[in-house]
């Protein structure tokens, strides 16, 4: 794995591509300002990682090399129309790693590439926030949670010599909706109120913060993937510990569209299906389309 492209090189996507960048052959798609910024200065982290890397930055793909890993770091509603846009261009042997925020993201890349390519999931769980063309602010250093298998081990080796602490996991599924549920809490709250992640620990949430969760829970038990209300106990051990503004959060003050659909708006249409009431995150989702609208 050489040669790494970052398709999508916001905040989070930025952020892998200057770490990895130190051991491997890395390219950043992003947007155009962000992609000339970067080329005529170099990407600037800054935070709890600092540095300026001298990464190679383009608005396009003209081709993916054989052997390459592929960092899928658009949002989620972003990623039919970026896998489409490499889907011919794909050499033999690539890895794509989703690492999104959301439930059914890797479902689509797999639709879209069907065989072209092996499609690894994957959760980031750093905060990460972009300033401004061509510089990225780390407010928390967090880890990256792999699925155990061959093609894993090998994405965590890199990873870890690069800096990017990566555990691997035996239940990727457990993972994946143990991290829905917390952003399902942190998020949108963190949007609608808009407030650093920490202020979401209030005490007058603790209610809410509870209903949500507790609708996560309960739909992920009828996806068959075990889960329990212990898992909010630790959660808000570690919400007072989180500086940074959630993505979410920067979406809304920014006048974009969020990933509402694939978070809250995830498991009310997941809990229509087996017939569970989902009242709390149905609100939710409401509230941040209705702050959407108003952008």
């Amino acid at each position: 794995m050489e040669r790494v492209i970052v398709l999508g090189a916001g905040a989070i996507g930025s952020y892998y591509g200057a770490l990895l960048s130190r051991k491997s052959d890395v390219l950043l798609v992003g947007r155009p300002s962000h992609v000339e910024a970067i080329n005529s200065k170099g990407l600037t982290l800054s935070g709890e990682a600092e540095g300026i890397f001298k990464v190679k930055a383009v608005a396009e793909v003209e081709d993916v090399p054989t052997g390459s890993l592929i960092l899928l770091t658009t949002k989620a509603y972003d990623s039919e129309e970026a896998i489409r846009s490499i889907k011919g261009r794909l050499g033999r042997d690539v890895v794509i790693l989703v690492l999104q925020n959301g439930l059914g993201n890797e479902e689509i890349v797999r639709g879209i590439v069907r065989g072209g390519a092996e499609v690894v999931r994957g959760l980031a769980t750093s905060g990460v926030e972009f300033t401004e063309p061509g510089k990225i602010v780390v407010r928390l250093v967090g880890e990256t949670v792999l699925g155990r298998s061959r093609t894993g081990e090998r994405i965590a080796d890199l990873f870890n010599k690069c800096g990017l602490k990566t555990r691997l996991t035996e239940d990727m599924s457990f993972e994946v909706w143990s991290k829905l549920a917390m952003n399902c809490v942190i998020n949108p709250l963190s949007a609608i109120l808009r407030v650093p992640d920490k202020d979401v620990a209030a005490d007058s949430l603790r209610g809410l913060r509870r209903s949500i969760f507790e609708e996560c829970v309960d739909v992920g038990n009828a996806e068959g993937v075990r889960l329990d209300m212990s898992l909010l106990e630790g959660l808000e051990r570690v919400i007072p510990t989180y500086e940074n503004y959630s993505s979410m959060c920067q979406d809304i003050m920014k006048g974009k569209q969020t990933e509402i659909d694939f978070i809250n708006g995830k498991v009310v249409e997941m809990g229509r299906r087996h017939g569970i009431q989902t009242p709390a995150n149905e609100v939710i989702t409401s509230l941040i389309k209705f702050l959407e609208v108003k952008r």
